[in-house]
């Protein structure tokens, strides 16, 4: 058995062995995949066995040999149920385990394997032999296996552990530290050819739209003329591709592109989300399909446009963590978000992380548009790629996940940095926005740069940093971390001076806020500050200045759903303004929604807002 590295463009990528057929353990059907943008042929494997080894002997006692455990279905968190207390700190502080099952490879060739997610290090071993290794959460990475025909074992390793030297290594999380494979992993051959990394761009052109379509073609089989053939069809409308002939060498990758005029396009928007289904081949050979949208993203003096007119967006910030589950969203998990977005009456939402295919699938058929962040998230003000090194993985990190997701619509930003203070913490984190605007101007021209700033922090004149970035986006918690004993006057006068300050500072960008609101549950006094109807009339001042200002593009409250991160978080700074407050450790409660999901009374308020908003 022959076992070949593969490295697209993932930063770390594992060589796994990859089986075709039932897991021998389940002995049940292997399910299609719920995901239905991607190659073709690709089944989910969705059987495992699980053991945990907490004292982390599993190697030396050779269960990379071994397969074993508990049955369990991927995506998997490992515990979903301890996140408070002692048990949750040490479920943060995370611990190893192990993933194995057995396959049957029908037909000796190649095959790949793709993870959607693991966290944090995965080591992978085939029928016995370490086969690499994978670090990193939220994004997807590959790897191929030269089979022969018959049955083989895979075992994955995952060790989540030290969480804050995670963070050393740029992959810091303001979220609680999960274990296990938390993304859908599946297998599928390789042909004599092959499609992926595939992008689209619409441009509007009088009634119709001009679209390009690209995708990169690889030659597994001997020197010869590939001819992609494409399509985008919405009912009974079927518009071809016209793609080029290549004539490739084996072994050679090139991105062929087709442009098309559609005439009396279906466009997508939140109003109509029209998706047109794509498909890309290689007949007999090689396949891709995805569901797309036909829009253009702009932006005219400071302003957003959607498809040629200005558009206000509102919304709130989601994290993908789902009460007994963790990490690991099931498709109800997904659907409750989007059930929840719109609830509020939102048409935006926001993602500090790369979320999961299937949710990015609901969102666009939903018309939820979303400012999605890549690459590290950082603490407020803090930048931990420091070294050529982590500022390249850093660069790698947003590349990834910029190439997995611009496909889908719903995306209309990339925002590169987390809370950056002033003009950047240092060069690194300067040049790491620099490299990654200039390459996603020119790799996907359809969508906005942006970056998130410390409200508190802002710069006095923007510096390098913003130079080629499209759209500016602040946190804004005034009236909670900042003045929360203000009378509403003072914050309502507070509010329009931090909007007269960032329309100044960053002038011709669009503006985006991405934050604001404030902690809420039934422990504190009516009215006061940690009480439910404080949370209301906080969000109900923000909102009202946000309306008022005509350079605003965005409003993004933090955040949808109440969701645990570190076990002895107790509110933060705010404790130091208010020492009486009183908060549920370890769980960060500025939701309209509790952690399992209930409405707070603010969600019917803002949904009252955001509907009385011009329509988008």
């Amino acid at each position: 058995m022959r076992h070949r590295l593969r490295l697209p463009l993932f930063a770390l990528v594992l060589t796994c062995a990859v089986l075709v057929g039932t897991a021998a353990t389940a002995q049940a059907p292997l399910n299609p995949s719920v995901i239905f943008e991607g190659p073709g042929e690709r089944t989910p494997l969705t059987h495992w066995l699980l053991r945990n080894d907490p004292s982390a002997r599993g190697l030396a006692l050779g269960w990379q040999r071994s397969c074993s455990g508990t049955g369990v279905t991927v995506p998997n968190t490992i515990d979903t149920h301890d996140y408070a207390g002692a048990a949750g700190t040490r479920n943060y502080a995370g611990s190893v385990a192990w993933y194995c099952t057995r396959f049957q490879a029908p037909r000796a060739g190649t095959y790949a394997l793709s993870f959607e997610s693991a966290n944090f290090r995965a080591q992978v071993f085939i029928d016995g032999h370490d086969a690499g290794s994978h670090i990193g959460s939220y994004l997807p990475f590959e790897a191929r296996s030269s089979l022969a025909a018959g049955a083989h074992t895979v075992v994955v390793r995952i060790d989540w552990r030290h969480p804050n030297e995670a963070s050393q290594l740029g992959f810091h999380r303001t979220w609680f530290n999960w274990g296990g494979l938390n993304g859908e992993v599946s297998v599928r051959p390789i042909g004599a050819s092959e499609l992926s990394q595939p992008s689209l761009h619409t441009t509007l052109a009088g009634a119709g739209a001009n679209v390009t379509v690209g995708v990169l073609v690889t030659n597994h089989g001997p020197s010869r003329t590939i001819t992609p053939e494409g399509s985008l069809a919405d009912g009974a409308q079927t518009i071809t591709l016209p793609f080029a002939p290549l004539t490739l060498a084996h072994g050679r990758s090139v991105t062929d592109t087709a442009m098309v005029h559609v005439s009396q396009p279906a466009l997508w928007s939140p109003s109509s989300p029209s998706l047109y289904e794509m498909t890309l081949s290689v007949p007999g050979e090689s396949s891709y399909t995805a569901r797309v949208g036909l829009r253009q993203i702009s932006e005219r003096s400071g302003h957003l446009l959607l498809n040629g007119r200005p558009i206000l967006l509102r919304g709130a910030s989601i994290q993908a963590d789902a009460l007994g589950h963790g990490d690991s969203l099931t498709v109800s998990d997904d659907e409750r978000i989007v059930a929840e977005l719109k609830a509020i009456g939102a048409n935006a939402a926001r993602s500090q992380h790369p979320i999961d295919p299937i949710l990015l699938e609901r969102l666009d058929a939903a018309g939820i548009m979303l400012w999605q962040g890549v690459g590290p998230v950082e603490g407020a003000g803090n930048w931990y790629s420091n070294t050529p090194q982590l500022d390249a993985s850093a660069e790698q990190q947003a590349r990834t996940a910029v190439i997995a997701e611009r496909l889908h619509p719903s995306v209309f930003a990339w925002n590169l940095v987390n809370e950056v203070a002033e003009n950047g913490r240092n060069g690194y984190e300067v040049a790491y926005v620099q490299t990654l605007a200039h390459w996603v101007h020119k790799t996907d021209p359809g969508r906005l740069v942006g970056v998130d700033v410390w409200g508190d922090h802002p710069p006095a004149q923007p510096g390098a940093l913003y130079a080629d970035v499209d759209a500016v986006a602040e946190t804004d918690y005034s009236g909670w971390y900042d003045s929360p004993q203000d009378s509403p006057s003072q914050l309502a006068a507070l509010l329009r001076s931090r909007l007269r300050a960032m329309d100044s500072t960053f002038a011709g960008k669009v503006l985006v806020i991405s934050e604001f609101g404030a902690e809420s549950n039934n422990l504190n006094p009516a009215g006061s500050p940690g009480s439910y109807s404080y949370q209301s009339r906080i969000l109900t001042a923000h909102i009202a200045a946000y309306r008022e200002d005509p350079h605003l593009s965005a409003m993004l409250i933090w955040c949808l759903r109440d969701y645990p991160l570190v076990p002895t978080f107790e509110g933060g700074s705010i404790k130091a303004e208010l020492p009486n407050l009183k908060l549920i450790e370890g769980i960060n409660q500025k939701g309209l929604f509790t952690y399992s999901g209930h409405p707070k009374p603010a969600a019917a308020v803002v949904a009252r807002l955001f509907h009385a908003l011009p329509a988008g």
